[in-house]
C-alpha cells in the first residue's frame, strides 16, 4: 500500500544486535563520536541494519525515506557530537520526563556537552551517512532529520550556560553566532551531497505555552517575549539560509518522546502565532495524539500561508495497540475545515525511537501501526 499522505516522522525501532553497541555507548564518555573505533563490528552492523530498514521502508511504500535514525543514539545530540569543537560527557543527571504513574522519569545521562574550540559543521559524519542513504533509496525522496538550531541554542546557552570568560564563547551572542555558523556550514555540504529536504526537530516550543506547568512561565514572564523572539529568529535565519541553498525546510515539534514517556504539556493555542505563523518552514509535523496539544483551531494562523503544509500527528507511536480510527477520522475532518485538505498529511506524533532504546512496543506492532496510518490516509484522501 502506498500513499504520500501518510508520513513517517523519522525514527524506527532498532534491532537487538545494533542496540548491543548503543547500550555500551551511553555509559562511556572516554570515546568520541561516531564511536566506530571503540567497538569491533559496530560500523558494519550499523551499515547492514540501515540497508535493511531502508529496504523495509521501500517495501512498505513510505514516500520519504530516512535511515530510521539507526545511525544515532539520540535524536538530537548525535548531530552536535559531530561538530568540530564538541566534547560529550556523562552528566550528573539525565533529562526529566513524566512517568506513567505521574512521577519523574530520568533518561540516560550521556547528555553533557563541552565546547572545546570554535564550532564547525564542516566534514560532518551525517554527510557520509546521508550519501549512503541516498544511494540505498535510489530515485525515492529522502530526508535528513537534525536538531533544530534554536532548541540547540536554548539547551547549550540558556539551560546549560556554556559561555563565559573561561569558555570558548564569552557571551550568549557569541555562542549563538558560532552555532548558526556551524549549522550553515553543514547545510552547504548537505546540499552539495544531493540533499533536498532537511527536517529540524524541536521539542521546546511548549516551554513558551502559558498552559504548560513546566514552562518558562514558571519562572515569571520577564524576558520571555524576548527569548521567544530570539528562538524564532534563530530558526528563521537557518530556514532562510536553507531556502537560499534550494532546500525544502521542514520541522517536527513534539513534547518529548522517551521510552513511550513525554516531557511536557502545553497547547499550541498560546504559541500559534509565533511558532506556527511566523516560522519560515515549508512543512510542520505537529503533535496531536492526545489532548495535551489543545484544540486543532490553532491551525487557523496558517490560513494566510498557502505554501505551508501540515502533517497532523494524530496517531501515537508511544502505545503498542492500534489507534482509535473514529477519533482520527473525526480530527482529520475538523482539520480540513480549517485548512484545505490538500495541505494536510497524517503521521504519528513522533518517531518510534527518538533515542535508541525506543518506545515500548515491538517492531511487528510498529509496522502494524504504520499500515494502519497508511490505510486511514488512503481512505480519507481517497487515493
Amino acid at each position: 500500500m502506498t500513499t504520500d499522505r501518510f508520513q513517517l516522522v523519522g525514527s524506527l525501532l532498532r534491532p537487538a544486535n545494533l542496540l548491543a553497541y548503543k547500550n555500551q555507548i551511553e555509559v562511556r564518555d572516554d570515546i568520541q563520536y561516531p564511536f566506530y573505533d571503540a567497538f569491533e563490528g559496530y560500523q558494519e552492523t550499523e551499515t547492514s541494519e540501515i540497508k535493511k530498514i531502508v529496504a523495509r521502508q521501500l517495501e512498505a511504500g513510505i514516500p520519504v525515506i530516512t535511515d530510521g535514525e539507526y545511525s544515532r543514539s539520540m535524536w538530537h545530540l548525535d548531530f552536535v557530537w559531530g561538530f568540530e569543537g564538541i566534547e560529550r560527557f556523562i552528566a550528573d543527571n539525565g533529562y526529566t520526563f513524566q512517568d506513567f504513574d505521574g512521577g519523574i522519569y530520568e533518561t540516560r545521562k550521556d547528555i553533557g556537552i563541552r565546547i572545546t574550540k570554535p564550532l564547525s559543521g564542516k566534514n560532518h559524519h551525517f554527510i557520509t551517512l546521508f550519501k549512503q542513504l541516498k544511494e540505498l533509496a535510489g530515485d525515492h525522496p529522502t530526508k535528513l532529520t537534525v536538531w533544530g538550531a534554536a532548541h540547540a541554542f536554548t539547551e547549550l546557552a540558556i539551560m546549560n550556560g556554556i559561555y563565559g570568560d573561561d569558555q570558548v564563547y564569552h557571551t550568549q551572542e557569541e555562542l549563538k553566532e558560532g552555532l548558526i555558523k556551524a549549522y550553515k556550514e553543514f547545510l552547504v555540504e548537505y546540499k552539495d551531497a544531493g540533499g533536498e529536504i532537511i527536517q529540524f526537530d524541536d521539542c521546546l516550543w511548549e516551554l513558551f505555552s502559558e498552559d504548560n506547568d513546566q514552562s518558562f512561565f514558571a519562572s515569571g514572564k520577564e524576558g520571555l517575549e524576548e527569548l521567544a523572539d530570539t528562538f524564532i529568529g534563530i530558526n528563521n535565519e537557518i530556514a532562510d539560509y536553507a531556502h537560499q541553498l534550494g532546500l525544502k525546510v521542514w520541522t517536527h515539534n513534539c513534547r518529548g518522546n522517551y521510552e513511550s514517556r513525554h516531557a511536557a504539556g502545553g497547547s499550541y493555542e498560546s504559541i500559534a502565532e509565533k511558532f506556527l505563523r511566523d516560522q519560515h518552514y515549508d512543512r510542520f509535523f505537529l503533535e496531536w495524539d492526545d489532548d495535551r496539544a489543545g484544540d486543532l483551531t490553532a491551525l487557523a494562523v496558517l490560513k494566510d500561508r498557502p505554501e505551508v503544509e501540515v502533517v497532523l500527528g494524530l496517531l501515537s507511536s508511544k502505545v503498542a495497540h492500534l489507534d482509535d480510527e473514529a477519533r482520527i477520522y473525526q480530527l482529520l475532518e475538523k482539520a480540513s475545515t480549517i485548512l484545505p485538505k490538500e495541505r494536510l498529511y497524517l503521521s504519528h506524533q513522533c518517531g518510534f525511537a527518538s533515542c535508541d532504546c525506543g518506545n515500548e512496543l515491538s517492531a511487528e506492532q510498529q509496522w502494524e501501526k504504520v499500515a494502519q496510518g497508511q490505510a486511514i490516509a488512503k481512505t480519507f484522501w481517497n487515493d
